[in-house]
């Protein structure tokens, strides 16, 4: 899997497992608490595989992004909670610096995976 698509799954596990965190009620509730702590290591991991091809502060900034911005829009959109105009723009840079990320990236290295598969 590209390690850009790898990512971008890992920052939309990241919205899940933070928003599911909030009814977990402090890990005393079991299928959110179960939900959030699979989220979260599937999340990590498929962090963890991006950061094979892509730089580490490149992944990170991009997974903590992608993370932020969506969940604040999802306590929004499923806990009611309100975002006033200044911090929908602020959200709007967070997801700008994502992409300008992502634009100014050079290409992924190659993964040990690929380089074997090469002729």
């Amino acid at each position: 899997m590209n390690p850009w698509t790898t990512l971008v799954l890992a920052g939309l596990l990241e919205i899940v497992w933070a928003s599911t965190l909030k009814t977990t009620e402090g890990f005393t509730r079991l299928w959110p608490s179960v939900l959030t702590l699979g989220a979260m290591a599937v999340s990590f991991w498929l962090l963890s595989r991006a950061m094979r091809a892509l730089p580490a502060g490149t992944s990170y900034a991009v997974w903590v992004g992608i993370g932020a911005a969506g969940t604040a829009i999802a306590g929004a959109v499923l806990f009611k909670e309100s975002i006033r105009p200044a911090q929908a723009a602020c959200i709007a840079l967070i997801v700008l610096g994502v992409v300008g990320l992502k634009v100014l990236s050079g290409p992924a290295a190659p993964t040990a995976a690929a380089t074997k598969a090469a002729p």
